[in-house]
This record gives C-alpha cells, sequence and structure tokens, in this order.
C-alpha cells in the first residue's frame, strides 16, 4: 500500500523488480569486499583497507558516479557524487571492520563469507555482515537499481565512506572541516543502525550525549588502622557513598542543580508512536535476570532509555580489596560515574554543577581531584523537516509494521559531526537486528535485512525526490 504518488513514486515498481531479480549479483557483489580483512585498528591490515577503498571505488563508478579514493593520516576515506535532480541527499557508511578475535570461536573463517539457514531464517555470516559492509551495501545497490533501470537517480546523491570507524575515526572531523563545502548536503543518511524488532523499521532522530567524570577524594595522608583510628578519623569510603547516594532522590530523578535544563517535554504523537511499539520491558530486563523497572517514577521503559538523562555510578575502588580481610580506613576512594544526555543539556555546565556539588559535600579533612572522560551533547533531529515522515511512511510500506521515529540510548558520533560541522540532519535509517552479534564472532545480517534493506532504500530515495 503507497502513500504517495508523487513521479518519482510511480517510477519505483521497476526498480523493486530489478532488486529481486538482482539479488544474487547484489549479495556477490557484498561478499567481495566482506572477503577483505579492512581491520583499521590493526597495521598489519593497512593494505587490506586501501584495498576495500579501491573495490568501493570501482563499485560506485560501475553505476556512473563520479568517485574517487581520499588520502587521510590514517586510512583513505571514498567520496563519491552522482548528477541525479533535486534535493542532495549524503550517504555516510564505514569500510573498515571489527578485529575478530578470539578466532577459536568462528564457527568458519570470519573472510569467508556464506548464506547459512538458521531457526528464524536465511543469514549472511561473517565479518563486517552488518556493521557495517551489509549496511552500506543495501543502500549501494539500491542507487544501482535505480540507475539500472532509469538511467538516473531520483535525487542528487553523494557518498562518504571512512576506514577508521572502528578505531576512533582520529581522521574524521579534521577531512570534514578541509571538504566541508563539498560534503555539504541537504540531509545526511546513515545506515549503522538497527531495527525496532524483525517487523518493525525505525529512524533514530534522538541519540543521547555522553559526560564522564571520575572522581578521587583524599582524606588522611597514609591508610589507618581501624582499630586505632575508626571512628575519630574520617573515611573517605563513607564520604564517597554519601556523595553517590545524593545524587538521587528516593523517586529515581537525579538531584545536581539544574541538570534537566534543557531536557525537553516527550510530543504526544512521539509518545504515542513508542507505546504503539509494545515494547515488552519485562523480557527486556528478564534477559538479564531483572524482574523491577528501576530509574525514574512514571516513566516508561522506552522513555528511559531514549529520552531521559542518567546518571549511573560505573566503577567504585578504595581501601583493601584483596583476599580475606584487612581493617584498614584507607587514604583515597574514587569513582567513576557517567552521565547520559538529552534534549539540548549542557555537558560543560552540567560537569561544573556536579563538581561543585561534590566540593560542597565534603568535610574540611578531606581533598578531591577530578578527572574528566570527554564531554559530547546529545543530538536531536529536526523531524519538523517533511523528509522524515516522508521515509517513516516509505520505510511502512516496505515491512509489516508502520515506521516509528525512535530515541538510541547510546551516541552516534558521525551524526553530531554532521550536525555541528556541516549543519546537515541525519537520518539514521538501518536493518540490524539485536542478535547480529557485531563486534563478536560469528557476525551475521539477515538476507532478509539485505534484501528488504534494498527495496527499503529505493522506496525511501523516491519519497525523498517528491
Amino acid at each position: 500500500m503507497s502513500h504517495h504518488k508523487g513521479p518519482a513514486m510511480s517510477q519505483i515498481d521497476p526498480v523493486l523488480a530489478h532488486i529481486d531479480a538482482n539479488l544474487e549479483a547484489a549479495t556477490d557483489r557484498l561478499f567481495q569486499l566482506m572477503r577483505i580483512p579492512s581491520i583499521s585498528t590493526d597495521p598489519a591490515y593497512k593494505q587490506a583497507c586501501d584495498q576495500a577503498a579501491d573495490w568501493l571505488v570501482a563499485d560506485l563508478a560501475s553505476f556512473g558516479a563520479n568517485a574517487s579514493k581520499r588520502e587521510t593520516p590514517g586510512h583513505p576515506m571514498v567520496v563519491a557524487h552522482t548528477n541525479g535532480a533535486g534535493k542532495h541527499v549524503m550517504f555516510y557508511g564505514h569500510y573498515d571492520v571489527q578485529p575478530v578475535d578470539p578466532l577459536d570461536l568462528w564457527d568458519n573463517d570470519p573472510f569467508d563469507p556464506k548464506i547459512e539457514t538458521t531457526k528464524s531464517g536465511k543469514v549472511i555470516r561473517g565479518r563486517g555482515a552488518a556493521d557495517d559492509k551489509g549496511q552500506l551495501m543495501t543502500f549501494v545497490e539500491a542507487c544501482r537499481a535505480w540507475h539500472a533501470v532509469h538511467g538516473t537517480l531520483p535525487v542528487n546523491v553523494s557518498f562518504f565512506f571512512e576506514g577508521e570507524e572502528e578505531s576512533g575515526s582520529p581522521s574524521l572531523v579534521p577531512f570534514m572541516r578541509d571538504n566541508a563545502k563539498e560534503l555539504r548536503s541537504d540531509l545526511a543518511l546513515i545506515c549503522d543502525t538497527g531495527m525496532f524488532d524483525p517487523k518493525t523499521p525505525a529512524i533514530a532522530t534522538q541519540l543521547r550525549g555522553l559526560l564522564g567524570e571520575e572522581i578521587t577524594i583524599t582524606g588522611p595522608r597514609i591508610d589507618l588502622h581501624s582499630g586505632m583510628y575508626g571512628g575519630a578519623a574520617i573515611n573517605p569510603i563513607r564520604v564517597l557513598a554519601k556523595i553517590i547516594a545524593s545524587l538521587h532522590d528516593g523517586k529515581g530523578k537525579v538531584t545536581i542543580p539544574g541538570f534537566y535544563e534543557g531536557v525537553p517535554q516527550m510530543p504526544a504523537d512521539l509518545k504515542q508512536q513508542w507505546n504503539d511499539l509494545n515494547f515488552d520491558h519485562d523480557a527486556f530486563l528478564n534477559a538479564v535476570g531483572l524482574s523491577e523497572l528501576a530509574g525514574e517514577n512514571g516513566k516508561t521503559a522506552l522513555e528511559m532509555l531514549w529520552a531521559r538523562p542518567t546518571c549511573e555510578v560505573n566503577g567504585i575502588t578504595g581501601g583493601y580489596t584483596g583476599d580475606g580481610f584487612k581493617t584498614v580506613l584507607p587514604a583515597k576512594a574514587s569513582a567513576k560515574i557517567s552521565f547520559r544526555l538529552v534534549g539540548t543539556q549542557d555537558p560543560h555546565a552540567i560537569r561544573k554543577a556536579f563538581r561543585q556539588m561534590v566540593q560542597d559535600a565534603l568535610p574540611d579533612d578531606c581533598t578531591v581531584e577530578f578527572a574528566d572522560h570527554g564531554a559530547s551533547q546529545a543530538v536531536q533531529m529536526s523531524t519538523a523537516d517533511p523528509a522524515f515522515e516522508k521515509a517513516r511512511l516509505a520505510l511502512s510500506d516496505e515491512w509489516p509494521n508502520p515506521a516509528a521515529f525512535v530515541g538510541c540510548g547510546g551516541s552516534i558520533p558521525i551524526a553530531g559531526h554532521f550536525k555541528t560541522e556541516l549543519d546537515t540532519d541525519a537520518m539514521l535509517i538501518g536493518f540490524g537486528r539485536d542478535d547480529d552479534a557485531i563486534h563478536s564472532p560469528n557476525e551475521k545480517y539477515d538476507l532478509e535485512s539485505f534484501h528488504k534493506g534494498i527495496r527499503s532504500w529505493a522506496r525511501v530515495l523516491a519519497a525523498l525526490a517528491d
């Protein structure tokens, strides 16, 4: 059932038929790319990363894109342009993959991809299947099919592929800055995400930011004997524990002054979309041996994961933690604390308020040292842009359930870079599944994700043209 009848939408049927008829050839091309062991973090594979970039340049050129390999201090970028008409979209993906250790946990050679039949259907097995070669090629194949059928693409498409995503993208921002004019577009498309569930596609429109803080509290100048000093001397662990306990109130809210400044109210239509997803939070918690929803009172699990900020303690050290028992009052105690941020929360303002709160809670005989571990703001896409709703409806045409605008609990730095470096909103559409085992042995990508993913992108391109 098609929601639109623009000119490009009337051209979509032969494109979809072409995709169906040529799935085997498309899969073969993906296998060629997957056979190249482009592990970016290991210098031993530098040549393979180069080879993957060359392969992509040749592949993009094969359907008329003007493609080139661009050197960086690290692995090369691949940039390509087509001369479609109208809206200009920039598609981002990465051709590098994670290391394959431990190798003995793989059932087959990670760089010899195969199609396997599993309980839930056919899957493409091998390193990079889902992250990110399979996802990247779903888009490339959609463009190839449009070009094969109509001789042109429905919109003006550029491609931007990097080879360092799995090793921290050191060359990415400098390259974006140096080539900002060439890389600007009306909309960025990013494929490094997944489905909400196997029947429900998703467009991630909000990504949480991240703030990391480490605090070390020092009391006495040396560790003390608890029989000789206990009770009379300050214990930094007690001070630290009290501070940590004070970070949340009884209803799960964070107590740092000004913490919720910039946290948006949930729009009613988005809340409805999320409720319609029927997320099973019991199953979600049971899978990790839990049963009770923690966190803020009165918020659903999805709201807490996607649209609410957090304050979590990630590690605590202090005193004697070895075998046996040692009655000691430690000189120092420390904790690592992270904050997931949403909306327009300012990580730097929160860091300042957090540090002030800790300082204010210190007894006279204690001092504190702070170490920071990064600060990035949340990324919120402007879904008021009609392109987002068009893409959502186009995805809904392809899959059993309607697509939803979803949040993402983690962070996807590239989406933030498009916004800050190029002032471009990004649309995050991917067809990965939770069980793809990315970064793990026996990584896979469902053949259905690849096939319907290609069809989905073909539909999205048509929708963006109209």
